[in-house]
């Protein structure tokens, strides 16, 4: 980045995930998270009949657009991703006992992650991807819950559906079908593709 006022490159996302994903990648960017209301957004969308998807990529676009308009000059990062299972949308759990009760909603049943990536700069949409992963957990019983949650602790409030694939969530699950990446958070692959093309933020 040529000043640290005005990054090439920015994640309007408080994740960790995603920005531990860029960071791991070799991306050299700033993390702005976007302040919207998120609840409105899919409250509406919803009542639209929107469907997962196209929640998903309204959301990363809504986040990416509104921090592009205050740093013009940069390259800003949107991402989301929608939990469905059955018709129901699932949001991060407040609190260890939501926690348990997606959980127990989510035990033994097939559920769909809608991943979405965009990229915008001055205001302006350049680019969007959006794809879908699905995940069936294990039918596991009460005593095994109880130890993961003790085990995993709070971190996995951060988690859509109260899980991280990549560490004691996978006990959870007996079929994963996706990008690994975009179930982690972020579509990288694509990603990458996109700042590539246009020398955006590499450090190899």
């Amino acid at each position: 980045m040529a000043d640290a006022s005005q990054p090439e490159l920015v994640l309007a996302s408080a994740s960790v995930s995603r920005a531990r994903l860029l960071t791991n990648a070799g991306l050299d960017f700033t993390k702005i998270p976007a302040a919207i209301d998120e609840d409105e957004v899919k409250h509406a969308l919803r009542g639209a009949m929107a469907p997962p998807s196209d929640t998903a990529v309204a959301l990363a676009e809504l986040k990416a657009s509104r921090i592009s308009r205050n740093y013009p000059a940069a390259f800003v990062i949107g991402a989301d991703q929608i939990l469905d299972c059955n018709g129901i949308w699932f949001d991060k759990p407040p609190d260890m006992d939501h926690a348990r009760a997606h959980l127990l909603s989510l035990k033994g049943k097939s559920h769909q992650l809608s991943n979405a990536v965009c990229v915008a700069k001055g205001g302006t949409i350049l680019w969007h991807h959006v794809n879908q992963a699905s995940l069936t957990m294990r039918p596991f019983d009460d005593a095994f819950l109880e130890k993961y949650l003790a085990e995993a602790g709070d971190a996995i409030l951060s988690s859509v559906g109260a899980y991280h694939l990549e560490g004691l969530g996978a006990h959870l699950f007996s079929r994963v079908e996706g990008d690994f990446f975009s179930i982690l958070g972020l579509p990288l692959l694509p990603l990458l593709d996109f700042l590539r093309n246009h020398k955006i933020g590499l450090t190899i």
